[in-house]
Formats: structure tokens, sequence, C-alpha cells
């Protein structure tokens, strides 16, 4: 039998399957990411021998766990875990504290399948403190240098050629303005944290000192950047990418009005997609409004309703290039000027991709590619 494991650097390095066994509650709240959950107890059964045990003590609450988890519920239990294990033998289990749980599977799995599966010692809360400390140790311990530029800019397209970045963006699954939500909701705030505590760690380990973000604000949709991390942010260098209007309307229409369509419609459908992602467009408009004004509001909204009856109709978008273009001259410009000009001290080079990448890759070490 494999020893169980306290290595969680190696875990999360070496993306080592893991099977999760808290109760759906527990793994919606935070989760690794490809953890699989299938839990000992469900979510009723976990909250009665919580209160018996609070009630009655320890002993009780064992005796109540394996009255409710027994018969041919504790043999489908089994079974799935030992379809997980068969699946997965370099794999690891676990529960919250790494205690009875995660012990439990083990016997029962051992008794009931004939499998010895190791478990991770410590369970979730060690694992989730080992990640809380990393990501603290690489913002402590780490540089950063922070990418700006205009809306349309092609910043995530930058991170993407460096190796010494980390997309911050991406792991929230937000574009981080108003118009950012995607198809797909976002991960909880701790699935968030732990996703980027695990870049973290792999840049550290692959000997990276001088990591490029995005110049961020503290929040990307509904998820927020770890204070100390958005502190050091905002005092970084920053380095701004310059990319011409034109290209900027461009891009946005690509992203936010074909790549957004795209993606309501591979999840939900062409009908009910293109739907949902009309219905995004005028919301995100909507959510924007009193900032606009009303008049403006208005000339915005008449726009983009024409343009999303032209691509209903047959799938043409170029009428998107309207309210693309008024809204980046007479909202998202000016407002990043404004927040440009306060960082006019930090800026450090500026230029346009080519330059820009050239010159973050000679900063991070990286080779060109």
């Amino acid at each position: 039998m494999r020893d169980n494991i306290s290595d969680f650097q190696r875990l999360f390095l070496s993306d080592v399957p893991l099977l999760d066994v808290r109760a759906p509650v527990e793994f919606e709240r935070g989760a690794f990411p490809g953890a699989v959950n299938l839990p000992l107890m469900d979510d009723d059964e976990r909250h009665r021998v919580g209160l018996c045990y609070k009630e009655q003590g320890q002993d009780a609450a064992i005796v109540l766990g394996h009255q409710l988890v027994s018969g041919d519920r504790k043999a489908q239990r089994i079974a799935a875990w030992a379809r997980f294990a068969q699946a997965h033998p370099d794999g690891y289990l676990y529960c919250f504290r790494g205690g009875l749980r995660s012990q439990l599977v083990q016997q029962w799995l051992r008794d009931g399948a004939g499998i010895d599966y190791p478990r991770v010692i410590g369970g979730y809360k060690a694992m989730r403190t080992f990640l809380i400390e990393t990501a603290d140790a690489a913002t402590r311990e780490g540089a950063f240098l922070m990418l700006g530029g205009l809306t349309g800019s092609g910043k995530t397209d930058v991170l993407a050629d460096l190796d010494a970045a980390v997309d911050l963006e991406g792991l929230a699954r937000h574009r981080g303005s108003s118009f950012g939500r995607r198809a797909t909701a976002q991960p909880s705030q701790v699935d968030f944290e732990n996703v980027l505590s695990i870049q973290f760690l792999r840049q550290r380990s692959a000997g990276v000192r001088t990591l490029v973000l995005e110049d961020e604000g503290r929040f990307i949709g509904s998820r927020d950047l770890p204070l100390a991390l958005f502190e050091r942010m905002q005092t970084s260098p920053l380095v701004w990418l310059e990319v011409p209007f034109e290209e900027r309307v461009e891009r946005v229409l690509r992203d936010y009005v074909q790549g957004l369509s795209a993606e309501f419609c591979a999840v939900q459908g062409p009908a009910a997609g293109f739907d949902a992602y009309a219905a995004r467009l005028r919301d995100a408009l909507a959510g924007i409004a009193r900032r606009l004004g009303s008049e403006r509001y208005a000339s915005l909204s008449g726009l983009l309703e024409q343009a999303l009856a032209r691509q209903a109709e047959n799938g043409e978008v170029d009428l998107h290039r309207a309210w693309i273009v008024e809204l980046l001259q007479h909202y998202y410009d000016p407002m990043y000027d404004y927040q440009r000009d306060k960082r006019e001290s930090r800026v450090v080079f500026r230029g346009n991709r080519d330059a820009v990448t050239a010159y973050l890759r000679e900063c991070t070490g990286q080779v060109a590619r």
C-alpha cells in the first residue's frame, strides 16, 4: 500500500487525482482543481450526525452515521470510491481534517472492495492552509510587473505569450468590466483563491521571481483579489500597452460579441444561447446606465438593439461596431485615461504589442519564442 501523504506541493504540482469525501455543501464552498466529490455522507446525513454530535457526543454520532450509511447506500458509495481508485491508482482521498471520515472510507474500501487507498494527512484544511501560505509568500517575496492598457488592447493575449504571467481574469472567469461576465459562472471565492495560489506555486517552483499580472481593480466580477496581493499590485511598476483605436474596436467585437455569443450557444444551444447572450449585453449596458446618463444610454441601447436584431436575422455583427465605438470613446477611454494619469509615475515602459511583449520577456528572463 502507498503511504498517506503530507507533501502538498507534490500533490498540486503533479495534478495528482484527488477524491474528496466531504459533503456536497462543503465541496461547493471550496475545492481544488480536478478534485472529484464522492461523499461519505450527503448534506442531510452530515447535518443529522452533526446535531447528534453536539447533543450526545462523538460515540452516538458515529453510531448514527453507521445507521444512516448502511446496506445498499453503503454498497453504492463503496462501489463509486472503488471505481475512482481503479481509474486513478496514483490518487489520494481526503475529508476536511484528514480524520474520521477519510479513515472510515479507507477502511470500507479495504473491507468492501479489497483496495488500499491512501489519504491526505490533515485533509482539506491542511491543503488549504498550505495554499494560503504559498500565496502569502509569493506576494511578500516576489516581484510584480503590471500590464495596463485601454479596453480592447489585448492585454490577455500578451499574457498568453508570456511564461512568467498569471491571467487573473482567466482564473476568475470574468473579463473585469461591466461587460465581463462569461457564459459560465465564476468560481467560488475559495476556488478562485485556490487556483491562484496553485499558479503562484507553479511559477515559484519554476524559478520565476518576477511575475506579470494585468493591472486590475480589487474586484474581478464578484471575486476579489487577496488584499495583500492587491496592495502590492498598486505599488508595482506598470507597463502600458498602446494599440490603435480601430484594432481595439475589432478586438472588443471579437471577444464581447462573437466570442461571447459562441460561448452561450455552446453552453445552452443556438436559440436559448443567443437569447441569453443578448440579455447579458443588455444587462451589462443597463448596469452602467446611471454613469452614462439617460441620453447616452438611450442612444447606446438603440444601437445595441439594432445590432442584435441584425445578428439574430442573419448572423452579421457589423452593426455592433457602432455602439462599441461610442462606448469606448465616451465611457471607457475617459475612465482609463483618468486612471492612467494617476499611475503615470509608475509607468516604466510603453509601446505596441511586439515592443511590450519583448520588454516583459526581457524583464522576466524569458527567452523569445
